[in-house]
């Protein structure tokens, strides 16, 4: 399984607009972040988990130039406004797009990409063909298991998903205790770490430190972050096995 990360910032991105602060004028490139999302290879079998606002950014950047599915972990813009950029995999792939997500995010795909769903397709076509599957518990794709894992986002219950020894848990600020089974052996852990200070939907970098040791992971990276850490003095004060992931980043996962 090889991951590879599009990108590890927030909603805003970082460099933000307008902001001068150290981070956002960095020359570290590992300092700059699109919005979040991962691409998984399995076998030849290319899933991405969400389609970021950056996603056709992202593509031309990492080389990727085939998606068989996606998995959707909730329905804010970060996540779901590359939706349209299906488009061109749909092109490249021959075949309309199956994507999967909960109720409430297949709820928001419909009601924000209508023409997308649209019965009949609108004239003159240019829009992207997905098959909705609907989320409810694990399910086969590529010949694993994919595990939907519910977490905390603020009040909202989404999704993190897990394959095999990897669990991916983005925009995070709580694991309930039924999920926590779920999570039990994973080897490779990447959580949302927004900053050092509260706040009331993401972990801080604190709070998604002692989810990763109570996790046991063997490697533990963190993603969602905000222009308030800087990578290099960040990873400076992380405990062993814990580092800040960066775009670009490609993992392989031992299966």
């Amino acid at each position: 399984m090889r991951v590879t990360f599009l990108g590890t910032g927030t909603s805003h991105g970082v460099p933000m607009i307008g902001c001068t602060c150290e981070v956002c004028r960095s020359t570290n490139p590992r300092d700059k972040r699109w919005r979040p999302s991962i691409a998984i290879d399995l076998d030849g079998c290319s899933v991405l988990v969400d389609t970021s606002t950056d996603l056709r950014a992202q593509a031309l950047a990492f080389g990727v130039t085939r998606v068989d599915a996606v998995l959707y972990t909730h329905g804010h813009a970060d996540h779901v406004l590359g939706f349209d950029e299906l488009r061109r995999f749909n092109v490249l792939m021959g075949r309309p797009m199956p994507v999967f997500a909960d109720a409430g995010t297949l709820a928001d795909l419909r009601r924000v990409f209508s023409y997308a769903f649209a019965d009949p397709p609108p004239r003159g076509g240019g829009v992207p063909s997905v098959h909705a599957t609907e989320v409810t518990g694990p399910f086969p794709l590529a010949g694993r298991a994919i595990v939907p894992v519910p977490i905390r986002h603020g009040e909202r219950l989404i999704l993190g998903y897990r394959i095999g020894p990897l669990a991916y848990l983005t925009d995070c600020s709580g694991i309930p205790d039924t999920s926590w089974p779920l999570l039990a052996g994973v080897d490779v852990a990447v959580l949302g770490a927004l900053r050092d200070r509260p706040h009331p939907t993401h972990f801080t970098l604190g709070q998604a430190v002692e989810a990763a040791r109570r996790l046991g992971a063997s490697r533990t990276l963190f993603t969602h972050m905000c222009h308030d850490l800087g990578h290099d003095a960040t990873n400076g004060r992380l405990p062993s096995g814990m580092e800040l992931a960066w775009d670009g980043l490609v993992l392989d996962v031992p299966e």
